[in-house]
């Protein structure tokens, strides 16, 4: 920023025309320059112009950022330290801003939009802006160097498996295979890690959903917005700021269950709410998936048994009904270059002990996925459904 146009001059502008709630037009930034005694020229006015209109509108010196198309994340370390992530890994941009003041004014600014406080009282805040954008942002003194802000983009249009393939997340023929899943109706859970592709996948998975199929989806955060003409998204809420209204994901799960879904979805199984899932995959509700962290497909049952327990499921009682709610783990794991892949899908049976296990049935393979041990089980259950893997 110039001198003519420095952090203090844009500040003093400010505060004038927040006095007088007007916009930042050209006229009326020139009538505050003005008042503070300084006359600039027409180019310096457009520059505190546009300075004042970053800072107002949009996501500031993001909104060019979240304008790509190939950016799924952006992330605010501090004033001159912003990243930006479009799929090959975390990149350093030239996105400058003009202090940790102008950071931390964004980031409140960003919140109010979602409804949210951030403030010293409360340093941090995870919400929805209006777009779909994810933001989680967290302030000083809990953030120790400079406000923080992380913005995940979610894209307003699914991919298409055949995407995913160009793309390589999954390998040549790959998109066969998860087609005949979801004919077959079977349920599912898609695994992974953090930005691994989870949320991507399944959405694109549910545009594959038969059109005269009605798709309700429960997230704690609303993400998923698969290309079908029938769902119902709903989405959890936290408390206000005097501890009431706070609904759940497991008050979703509940209520989507009495609004008659084809297919039940639970964007992310983390809590309580695997108890109602598991219940409900039981009861008929045949196609049902969500998708749960993990660090491999083989971990997926000690997850949920871990989440079972906090819905007061002991283990026995989850073993048993996973073992009928479940029919495969897709899991996603994304590679140091920054590469999300689906890596291996696998199948559930259980032990001689009762208890479930996961066997893999088919692998990733640079020519296509390969088969393995529990391929012949993932073909039974595709064709009890009337397909083929």
């Amino acid at each position: 920023m110039s001198t003519l146009t420095s952090p203090e001059l844009v500040d003093a502008v400010r505060l004038r025309l927040a006095e007088s709630g007007a916009e930042p037009t050209p006229a009326r930034v020139a009538a505050a320059l003005r008042a503070e005694g300084r006359l600039l020229g027409d180019s310096a006015v457009l520059g505190v112009v546009a300075a004042l209109r970053s800072e107002l509108v949009g996501a500031g010196p993001l909104e060019p950022l979240l304008a790509d198309q190939s950016v799924t994340d952006v992330l605010v370390n501090g004033p001159d330290e912003v990243w930006v992530d479009r799929g090959g890994g975390l990149e350093r941009t030239t996105v400058r801003f003009a202090d940790a003041a102008a950071v931390r004014r964004l980031a409140q600014r960003l919140a109010a939009a979602a409804g949210r406080r951030l403030d010293d009282a409360r340093p941090w805040a995870d919400a929805r802006l209006p777009d779909g954008t994810r933001l989680h942002a967290v302030l000083p003194p809990v953030a120790v160097d400079a406000p923080c802000l992380s913005l995940r983009v979610v894209r307003p249009r699914a991919f298409r498996l055949a995407e995913l393939v160009a793309a390589g997340t999954l390998p040549p023929g790959g998109d066969g295979l998860l087609r005949a899943v979801l004919d077959a109706r079977l349920s599912f859970l898609v695994s992974g890690g953090t930005g691994s592709g989870k949320t991507t996948l399944l959405s694109a998975l549910l545009g594959l959903v038969g059109r005269h199929e009605r798709v309700v989806v429960a997230e704690d955060s609303a993400e998923l917005r698969p290309d079908h003409p029938h769902v119902v998204r709903l989405e959890a809420r936290p408390p206000n700021q005097e501890g009431a209204g706070l609904v759940t994901l497991r008050d979703l799960v509940r209520q989507a269950l009495r609004m008659r879904p084809d297919r039940l979805v639970v964007g992310e199984v983390r809590g309580p709410e695997v108890a109602e899932l598991l219940a409900a995959l039981n009861t008929g509700h045949e196609g049902g998936c969500g998708t749960v962290h993990a660090n491999a497909a083989g971990d997926v049952p000690a997850r949920l048994e871990a989440l079972g327990m906090t819905a007061g499921l002991d283990r026995a009682a989850l073993h048993s009904q996973l073992a009928a709610a479940l029919a495969l783990v897709v899991h996603l794991r994304r590679d140091r270059s920054g590469r999300r892949r689906v890596t291996e899908v696998h199948v559930l049976e259980r032990d001689a002990d009762g208890l479930v296990r996961t066997a893999p049935a088919a692998v990733w393979g640079d020519e296509g996925f390969v088969r393995a041990a529990g391929w012949a089980r993932l073909a039974r259950l595709c064709e009890r459904g009337g397909s083929t893997p």
